[in-house]
């Protein structure tokens, strides 16, 4: 082998540690070009330097990458093997959210923090090396088939993501509007995975909106903030003068499937409620040191405020929640996600980045959510048929039959009104009669038994009811608490 060729390893990662040196030099950098996940301002730092790594330890890499390259059964594409070195080095650190974006990923990557993009709309995440589904997007064809926070993707059409890194599974995932994808679900409280075919479709990025309720004669404002994008705050801004310009005298704001985004976006919408004699957030790199940053508000709102999280709420929403509580503030629901890092985007000079944890992030009284979560001072649940898994049956479920399927299709049939008379999985004569209303209701054949029919339009009608909003018992009990 060459000199020039066996040196090229060598050179591509000395060019990658000088890359990691410019971008930690100035990290808004990256920011400015749309390539970050959450960044914040930070002074100058000291920049790693190509002398930390031995020649010993360089010199073995390099030995690695001219074996393979000269005895390696079939040939290997010196890409392959840089791009593989990468990868490899990133993996060891044992974070899921550090990871190696190709080209074609970081186009994907900019598309979702930017504008729109084509595919199913779901927040993903690796947690204990399973791709497990953060949230779904607001109105995406994730959210419209029943996707949930927790759920665990086994296969992609029938291919196994075991092995794969994130964005290898999220690659598989994604595609063009229009085409279908079949994914295996293993979801928590489930006995069985399930398939889940889902259309893909485009994704638009509209992530405020904002209604008004009225509780006991008083306006109330509501803002759902979906995720966390390049417009967030300034549509959130906009909509919180519209609404206070109607007279609101309480402020719900909703961050429930919230996965998160750009920390940018959050610092600016935290601007507008935490005062200037507490910081909104406190940022601590990797040697302990913690930064806090503060507002130039003058005093808080004159109005009560309240914030919805669940399971699916994680990182910027978290650190929304999480300062509106220490100010104070009731957050009812569920405990969040717990994602406490920050990540940057650091291009490597030919359209490929690498995502790496920069930072930690904490509350304003600093402490860390991250693995742990925030708990709500008020727990609330939704109905049990919120958490139904969907039915998926190969023979008819009847009379005097037991079955985890069926004390799915009782909880659902319960939460839809129909009365099964017991919701732990026999199949019992009431059953029978609310199967039967049911599918007389429904213009279906009259059997009492639940076929693949009957089953798809229960679960049909159960997840329009989830996403129409009807019996929501978190935003109730969040509007309810405003004015006690």
């Amino acid at each position: 082998m060459s000199l020039k060729k066996s040196h090229i390893i060598l050179l591509l990662l000395l060019a990658l540690v000088l890359g990691f040196a410019g971008a930690y030099m100035g990290v808004q950098l990256a920011d400015q070009g749309g390539n970050s996940e959450e960044s914040i301002e930070q002074g100058e730092e000291t920049s790693p330097s190509s002398d930390q790594i031995s020649g010993t330890e360089l010199g073995k890499v390099e030995q690695a990458f001219s074996l393979i390259k000269d005895n390696y059964l079939e040939e290997v594409e010196d890409k392959q093997l840089v791009e593989g070195a990468i990868q490899g080095m990133l993996s060891t650190l044992e974070d899921p959210y550090s990871s190696y974006m190709d080209v074609d990923t970081m186009a994907q990557f900019n598309e979702q923090i930017e504008s729109s993009f084509e595919g199913i709309g779901a927040e993903v995440s690796m947690v204990n090396n399973m791709v497990t589904i953060v949230a779904p997007i607001k109105d995406s064809p994730a959210e419209k088939a029943g996707l949930r926070p927790n759920d665990q993707v086994l296969s992609v059409d029938g291919e196994s993501v075991e092995g794969l890194d994130l964005n290898e599974a999220v690659a598989k995932i994604r595609g063009e509007k229009g085409s279908e994808v079949v994914l295996e679900i293993q979801r928590p409280g489930a006995s069985e995975a399930f398939d889940m075919t889902i259309v893909r479709d485009t994704i638009p990025l509209e992530t405020v909106y904002n209604s008004i309720e009225e509780i006991d004669g008083k306006k109330t404002g509501v803002l759902e903030v979906t995720n966390f994008s390049e417009h967030t705050a300034q549509e959130f801004s906009e909509q919180l003068k519209t609404l206070e310009e109607e007279g609101i005298e309480g402020l719900v704001i909703d961050v429930r499937g919230n996965p998160g985004g750009l920390l940018t976006a959050v610092e600016e919408m935290l601007k507008e409620f935490v005062p200037e004699d507490m910081p909104y957030l406190q940022i601590e790199d990797r040697d302990g040191k913690k930064t806090p940053y503060f507002s130039e508000l003058d005093e808080k709102k004159d109005y009560p405020i309240s914030v919805v999280i669940d399971e699916g709420s994680a990182s910027a929403s978290e650190i929304l929640a999480v300062a509106m509580k220490e100010m104070g503030y009731d957050i009812v629901g569920q405990k969040s996600f717990g994602k406490g890092t920050v990540q940057q985007a650091v291009p490597m000079g030919d359209g490929s980045s690498i995502k790496l944890t920069f930072y930690k992030w904490l509350s304003p009284d600093g402490e860390s959510v991250h693995e742990k979560g925030i708990e709500p001072t008020v727990e609330v649940k939704q109905a049990d048929y919120f958490y139904t898994n969907p039915i998926q049956i190969e023979d008819p479920l009847a009379y005097d039959q037991t079955d985890d399927k069926i004390e799915n299709v009782q909880i659902m049939l319960d939460g839809l009104g129909y009365e099964p008379g017991r919701t732990d999985g026999y199949f019992s004569e009431e059953t029978v009669s609310a199967v039967n209303n049911f599918q007389e209701d429904n213009e279906l054949d009259v059997t009492g038994k639940v076929d693949e029919e009957t089953a798809g339009l229960i679960e049909a009608q159960i997840v329009d009811k989830i996403r129409n909003g009807e019996d929501d018992k978190q935003l109730e009990k969040a509007l309810e608490e405003l004015y006690e």
